[in-house]
């Protein structure tokens, strides 16, 4: 059966699949969920408006994203070329480096959104 003439809910389940080896398998993933388990709680406790919860969310689910991302390419690369070479370092570098960018972003949008709520406290 090609992939394509799987339907919605096997296409789910594969993707699903995905996230969950990601999860047992990937270190940084785990933090990132962790790190975005936290930050959802404190969006309810301190009911954020939709916009500001809209944020955090999209904010959240990049890294959690580009952190997937940085792991394929990841293990492509090393499948492709097992042995140390510096241009698969260097891609490797440049993938980290996203995945890196959006955490600084995230962290920085968290902070202008959640820091007024916690001082009003």
């Amino acid at each position: 059966m090609k992939f394509s003439e799987k339907n919605l809910f096997e296409r789910i389940t594969i993707a699903a699949t995905g996230i969950w080896a990601a999860f047992f398998e990937e270190k940084n993933f785990r933090i990132q969920l962790v790190c975005a388990a936290i930050v959802a709680v404190a969006m309810v406790l301190l009911r954020l408006d939709r916009i500001e919860a809209s944020i955090l969310l999209l904010t959240m689910f990049s890294v959690l994203a580009l952190e997937l991302i940085n792991s394929q390419i990841e293990r492509f690369l090393d499948i492709i070329q097992p042995e140390l070479h510096a241009k698969v370092k260097r891609i490797k570098d440049f993938s980290a480096g996203a995945v890196l960018i959006s955490v600084v972003g995230s962290v920085i949008i968290g902070v202008i959104i959640l820091l007024p709520h916690l001082l009003a406290l």
